[in-house]
């Protein structure tokens, strides 16, 4: 991935180890390493996939003191929820113009 590069939030949680990171985040803001010790990544793989989550608009980044806190970040969080919501209702649209037309056996 190329730095300042715009990642697509469901692109992003398509890995199993970043979707665990982000749940991870779900309960608590945590520091690198707090996410290696509780998965079975090193930190340096760890901060490799919070910066894809960070140009996902899932996550930010906070200085405290020497360390970086990551949280969800809500904003990018609701932008998912949207385009996921979006899928949704055309999927249930499709299915309901599906279930309103006539089968083949009907038309006869």
């Amino acid at each position: 991935m190329v730095a300042n590069q715009q990642v697509d939030g469901l692109s992003a949680l398509g890995d199993p180890t970043r979707r665990a990171i982000f749940e991870c985040l779900a309960e608590r803001p945590r520091a690198v390493g707090e996410l290696a010790d509780v998965l079975p990544v090193s930190r340096p793989a760890v901060s490799q996939h919070l910066k894809v989550l960070k140009a996902a608009r899932l996550v930010t980044e906070q200085a405290e003191g020497t360390r970086r806190i990551y949280r969800l970040n809500p904003e990018g969080v609701a932008a998912m929820r949207d385009q996921l919501d979006t899928f949704w209702n055309r999927a249930l649209t499709g299915y309901v113009q599906n279930t309103n037309e006539p089968t083949p056996r009907e038309q006869s």
